[in-house]
């Protein structure tokens, strides 16, 4: 289909019948094509005149389709040469934008289309002038190093598309918004002021090349006002330069500008390496609420330097700037981004649309109200256009006068005024209402009586680190009342409170997390709920609020997604980390958000202490195995890729059983097989037995290191063969030989609970089967019992039950039931790891009656609820009057019992039954 016979929406009805088939002479069509646009009563003088002028070069074009016309104009321009690449600038603008007027008009192309071919002028238009010129530069001797063939990555210099233009958005009297910078990497340091220079000429050039009128008119107007501290800095600098000044000065609304950024221009592939540095300064590592504020704080400044506040009245109205227009919806848009993009690179959309398609798509807005800021956001657009059709005019305000008005309804093939009128009104009401509920702050509600006690405690935070600036306590007024009137719904409100001033005074800084709680309500209901119930978990999130992120990630409460999704997420997480110690932090905060999770979970009855056991498990497996590999690659740099098969980490004790709580340590063993060579081929190749060793303790540093995020786990190598003694990590040959030969009952024991977590999947069989060997060997040995006993005995002797709540250490308690069921599984040469199974393996082997199993099982499971409770709600000996009301009710929930005595009974009677059971089959 022509481009003639396509064009139906235009003011006055185009004949395609006269053009579809072939080109018509000249002197019929140019009349016609006059009154296509000048017969409503001259809707736009600038498409009339560049009907007039370039009414030869469209003629063919209407018989054919406008994408054809497009790419051919754009093909012509690549060959020509500098001085006549003004004038051929400026005759490919007036025809390029004729065609998209005509394809707008006519309701053959889209909006994205029509902004999309603007664009592309665009980066052409920079992209042959800066190459050109930095050509001219080095044909000169101007630009120190460069040889003929840097011109075609203009040296090394890059124009990035801000704005509009890097959102391929531009419009017909667009400015385009440039960045202009250099690579300096690429100069010896004695010549990048040279260099520098040069690049500035060029950028000066290049904006007079596109800028000035003459008598061919205009390319784009160039504003390179938005480079880093424009008032003083040349027009174009040096990347480091830009680096620095964001790294230290960088504020919001230059976040928000690098959403559109895009290299257009030169040497894009450093432009992109650029961008690529600057992902941490737009992207936080955490959602970022506090720009809600910042965005909010801008829309106020521009509406008073422009004066557009009052009510919304249509003459005069400023479409991009004014309530309800098309900067609201960016701003909006803009805004969630940043809050959510950090977290999320699919939300990192340079397009409004395409920006608002994704944030629904993820949660972050509601779909219909996307859907609905998406065709406001067209209309807005395209009558945007159609205001500065008219006389290709920066304008963004419509008409003053009811005939102006009635063109541009015209324009948008619209006959009733009046109508189209009382529509535009009603959308940019309706965007006034969608987008200002989301920036402008509440009012704070008012606040709760309190006793003379409570008053105290609160006016006590104003001199808390975390309410310092004033910026944190005007946000942390507007969300006060609501937590204190939380507060008072505890079932304990003065201790409540008092567990909520130990956390806020330990938070080290309050704006990102205050801002969090303004605009996600839900959160201040999650918190003060833990500082009821948990102090523990309180004093956790104190010191690492950023996990609050995760509550709002749409996951948080979805069932649990298993060792693979963990794996998924966690390899997606160091995957985006561009180096070793960045994916050390990425791991620590992804299993610090897990944890958190799978606190939330338990706390909220979500998941049972068995469950929370295998899911810490989970997080903990998975942080190992994920982590590995990098620990390996990162070391493989120095000293060569591991000899033979490498090694296999192996997880003991809870983690080889799958049975951890909030508070567990890792216990961790390495073996190798170096399959016979004797050292590593690398830089600095090392012997076998010292590479592991080292590896060995490079996985050691990853997991446990003080890191900004913290450590990710405590670690110990104390049941590697020969303990303290021993080497870190031991060969299979060793550790078969050590465990036939050597090992005590005690280390038999722990073999029990050994389970692969991380490495070669051959070697990891190969270690299995020698621990299934171990055991059908060394398990029905006269020994075992009696060496039980022993060890039993002194584990007593060097360790007293904490306290009368104690669950883990003590005659009838965890460990002497873990104790148990561990014999059993060596007795029987069975390989089952977890606590329960080897329970079941007693009454089998012979070695328990069945109702004493049951007895043992069942004891486990109570004493385990309790202290997964305990972990939970404190680091410290479970003491029932520190833990406060709410967590003894969480306690009494977890055991299945109704107060504080029945659960004491339970506990005593528990362990009296099972020391006499364990006593018994020990005999």
């Amino acid at each position: 289909m022509t481009f003639a016979s396509r064009l139906t929406r235009c003011p006055i009805p185009f004949e395609p019948e006269r053009g579809a088939d072939a080109a018509l002479p000249f002197a019929d069509l140019a009349p016609e094509l006059r009154a296509l646009i000048a017969g409503t009563g001259g809707c736009s003088p600038y498409l009339s005149g560049l009907l007039t002028r370039e009414a030869a070069w469209i003629a063919p074009a209407l018989c054919g389709t406008p994408e054809a016309a497009l790419e051919a104009e754009f093909a012509r321009l690549g060959d020509v040469a500098l001085d006549q690449l003004g004038p051929e600038l400026r005759r490919a603008k007036r025809r390029v934008a004729l065609l998209a007027g005509l394809a707008d008009l006519g309701g053959v192309w889209p909006l994205e289309t029509v902004t999309g071919a603007l664009t592309r002028l665009g980066d052409l238009a920079v992209d042959l002038a800066l190459k050109r010129l930095v050509a001219d530069e080095i044909r000169r001797g101007k630009l120190p190093g460069a040889t003929p063939e840097d011109a075609a990555i203009a040296g090394g210099m890059v124009a990035l598309a801000m704005g509009k233009m890097g959102a391929g958005e531009l419009n017909y009297s667009s400015d385009i918004d440039l960045i202009c910078l250099f690579d300096e990497s690429r100069f010896d340091p004695a010549d990048q002021m040279e260099a520098r220079a040069s690049f500035i000429r060029v950028t000066r050039k290049m904006a007079a090349l596109l800028s000035d009128i003459t008598a061919e008119g205009y390319v784009f107007r160039t504003d390179l006002r938005l480079r880093p501290d424009a008032s003083v800095t040349p027009v174009c600098i040096s990347m480091a330069a830009a680096e620095q000044y964001y790294e230290a000065e960088g504020r919001t609304w230059e976040r928000a500008a690098y959403i559109k950024a895009r290299p257009c221009a030169g040497d894009l592939a450093a432009g992109q390496r650029f961008l690529t540095t600057l992902t941490p300064f737009v992207w936080r590592k955490h959602l970022d609420f506090a720009a809600i504020q910042d965005a909010h704080d801008m829309r106020l400044r521009i509406r008073e330097h422009k004066g557009l506040h009052g009510p919304i009245t249509l003459p005069g109205h400023d479409m991009k700037l004014g309530q309800g227009g098309i900067r609201e919806i960016e701003f909006f848009t803009q805004t969630r981004q940043l809050i959510a993009g950090g977290r999320d690179p699919d939300l990192r959309d340079r397009t409004t649309v395409g920006g608002l398609s994704l944030l629904a798509s993820k949660g972050w807005v509601d779909g219909e109200v996307a859907a609905e800021l998406i065709a406001h956001y067209r209309e807005h657009r395209e009558i945007e256009h159609r205001v500065q059709m008219v006389n290709d005019a920066q304008t963004h305000r419509l008409p003053t006068a009811p005939d102006g008005l009635a063109r541009i309804a015209a324009m948008m093939g619209e006959g009733d005024v009046q109508a189209w009128s009382a529509r535009l009104l009603g959308r940019l009401e309706r965007v006034e209402a969608l987008t200002g509920a989301f920036f402008a702050p509440g009012e704070a509600a008012e606040a709760p009586d309190l006793s003379e006690g409570a008053q105290r405690i609160v006016d006590g935070w104003r001199s808390y680190p975390c309410l310092r600036s004033d910026r944190a306590r005007g946000i942390f007024r507007r969300v006060e009342p609501e937590v204190l009137r939380l507060l008072q719904r505890a079932a304990n409100p003065e201790e409540a409170l008092r567990q909520f001033d130990g956390f806020l005074s330990r938070l080290p800084a309050g704006v990102q997390l205050f801002s969090l709680f303004e605009a996600n309500p839900q959160l201040v209901e999650l918190i003060v709920d833990i500082c009821a119930t948990a102090p523990g978990l309180a004093d956790y999130l104190s010191r690492n609020a950023g996990v609050l992120d995760a509550v709002l990630g749409g996951a948080f409460f979805a069932p649990w997604p298993g060792a693979e999704g963990l794996a998924a997420s966690l390899a997606a997480a160091l995957q985006a980390a561009p180096d070793y110690e960045k994916k050390l932090d990425a791991a620590r905060r992804w299993a610090k958000e897990w944890r958190f999770r799978v606190g939330v979970h338990h706390l909220r009855g979500l998941a049972d202490a068995a469950e929370v056991a295998r899911h810490y498990a989970d997080v903990a497996g998975a942080a190992v195995a994920g982590l590995w590999p990098e620990v390996v690659a990162e070391f493989a740099q120095k000293h060569g890729a591991p000899p033979g098969r490498g090694a296999v980490v192996l997880g003991m004790g809870s983690l080889g059983a799958e049975r951890l709580n909030a508070a567990s340590d890792l216990d961790l063993i390495v073996i190798y097989d170096a399959q016979g060579a004797e050292q590593s081929e690398g830089r600095k190749p090392l012997a076998t037995r010292a590479y592991f060793a080292r590896l060995t303790q490079a996985l050691i540093t990853a997991l446990t290191a003080p890191m900004p995020e913290g450590r990710l786990y405590e670690v110990d190598m104390r049941l590697r063969p020969s303990g303290r003694q021993g080497p870190v990590a031991v060969s299979l040959d060793a550790f078969r030989s050590y465990q036939m030969d050597e090992a005590w009952t005690w280390e038999h024991l722990a073999l029990t609970r050994a389970r692969p977590v991380a490495g070669d999947a051959g070697l990891a069989a190969d270690v299995e089967a020698v621990r299934r060997a171990v055991l059908a060997a060394k398990g029905a040995g006269p020994q075992v019992m009696p060496d039980l006993a022993e060890m039993r005995a002194r584990i007593f002797a060097a360790k007293a039950p904490d306290g009368a709540w104690e669950a883990k250490i003590g005659p009838g308690r965890l460990q002497d039931i873990e104790l148990l069921a561990q014999s059993f599984a060596l007795r029987a040469g069975d390989p089952a790891r977890r606590v329960e199974p080897q329970l079941r393996i007693g009454p089998r082997g012979g070695f328990v009656t069945a109702a004493q199993a049951e007895a043992l099982a069942s004891a486990y499971r109570f004493l385990w609820r309790l202290q997964a409770g305990g972990r939970l709600l404190t680091d410290k000996p479970l003491d029932m009057a520190a833990i406060g009301e709410g967590g003894r009710a969480f306690l009494l929930r977890e055991a299945g019992e109704d107060t504080l005595d029945a659960l004491a009974a339970r506990l005593a009677r528990t362990t009296s039954e099972v020391a006499a059971i364990v006593e018994q089959a020990l005999r």
